[in-house]
């Protein structure tokens, strides 16, 4: 654990499957790290360390082994909080030259990464895909994964259609989180233990601490800009045959949908897709294969930031909901985070974002601080 002249305390774990507390050289040797939380990607992080030379020169550390398991938290306050659960996949050595110093720098994944080690085949007759989903992750349990699968309406009949495997876990359960229309991603929710969600993106909650700009003592935000992208949201449309009377049946246009909604005029689409793949389908698996389309079709406008971490007083996750004030009634409210990188040196912990919303307007009146 190391205190930074902020007040803010990092918390580094290392080891194999069951990490323990960096040994206290490591942390000494600490330069930096960057944590990346994405709603669309995995999370990752980089860790940085100078090197002092030896008898024998430049050693990296063992602790700093490829695929070695990292947890990185840190404690602001009373409570730790943990900010990414991973393993290492790449170490870089750089010797220094002149004044620079040696360092080794050390990039990873989260968790996710061993779910993306090995192809399987395999077959899950009459199965739906909450149950298929459950039975995968449940194969990950030492590393601490506590499974969350959403229900599913469609219950695949073994005459019409057998899910299959061909893929790695990874890829196998994000296939079949978008055919739904879900996500799927690993949150810390200890340090070791990480909820494994799979379901409807969760734009709803508990929103996190607001960003506040340009309200004297209360402002916590270092920049921040918006934009809006025209082309970002699409319609879509496509047709089902009856099985029995062999009708082509066409799906009602559908727009971006979003639940629950959190703008007061959400953008019009100006572009279509068409569903190619719902011809052979049930009307309820071409439903929701239409459905998942439009979920899963980007947000029209964003913003992008950064907040000192003291000032602000608490982490800012992603894939939560995250309040704004002080910006107009047109920017002001509710705001989806896409994506948190955190950024942690001896004298600074900053924390850059990017929000997203549908459209604009504040559905409410007032943010909480």
């Amino acid at each position: 654990m190391f205190a930074d002249a902020l007040g803010i305390r990092l918390v580094l774990w290392i080891g194999g499957a069951i990490p323990l507390p960096a040994p206290v050289e490591l942390l000494r040797s600490f330069s930096r790290i960057e944590v990346k939380n994405d709603s669309g990607a995995e999370d990752g992080f980089q860790m940085t360390f100078t090197l002092q030379r030896g008898v024998l020169g430049y050693s990296v550390p063992s602790a700093l082994s490829v695929m070695n398991r990292v947890i990185i938290g840190i404690i602001n306050g009373v409570m730790p909080e943990p900010l990414i659960d991973g393993v290492i996949t790449h170490v870089q050595f750089n010797p220094g030259t002149g004044t620079e110093p040696a360092t080794v720098s050390v990039t990873g994944k989260d968790l996710t990464a061993v779910m993306d080690l090995e192809e399987k085949n395999g077959t899950y007759p009459n199965q739906p895909d909450m149950a298929i989903v459950a039975r995968v992750l449940a194969g990950y349990a030492r590393y601490g994964f506590v499974p969350a699968p959403a229900p599913t309406a469609d219950v695949p009949i073994m005459l019409e259609r057998i899910p299959r495997q061909q893929e790695t876990d990874l890829a196998f359960v994000k296939r079949m989180a978008e055919r739904n229309g879900y996500v799927f991603y690993l949150e810390p929710l200890t340090f070791g233990t990480s909820k494994a969600y799979w379901g409807p993106q969760i734009r709803a909650g508990i929103p996190q601490r607001a960003l506040t700009v340009d309200m004297g003592s209360a402002s916590n935000v270092k920049s921040l800009h918006f934009s809006g992208d025209a082309l970002a949201t699409t319609g879509t449309k496509g047709v089902f045959i009856d099985p029995f009377f062999k009708l082509s049946i066409p799906i009602p246009p559908l727009p971006s949908l979003k639940i629950p909604p959190l703008a007061a005029l959400p953008a019009t689409p100006h572009r279509t897709t068409i569903q190619r793949t719902t011809g052979p389908q049930n009307p309820v698996t071409a439903g929701i294969t239409a459905l998942a389309s439009t979920t899963n079709t980007p947000d029209a406008f964003t913003a992008e930031g950064e907040v000192d971490g003291t000032r602000y007083g608490s982490v800012l996750r992603a894939r939560g909901l995250v309040g704004v004030r002080g910006v107009g009634l047109e920017n002001d409210g509710f705001w989806y985070v896409r994506k948190v990188t955190h950024s942690l040196t001896r004298t600074d912990y900053t924390q850059k974002f990017t929000l997203s919303r549908e459209g604009i307007g504040t559905l409410t009146p007032v943010v909480i601080p």
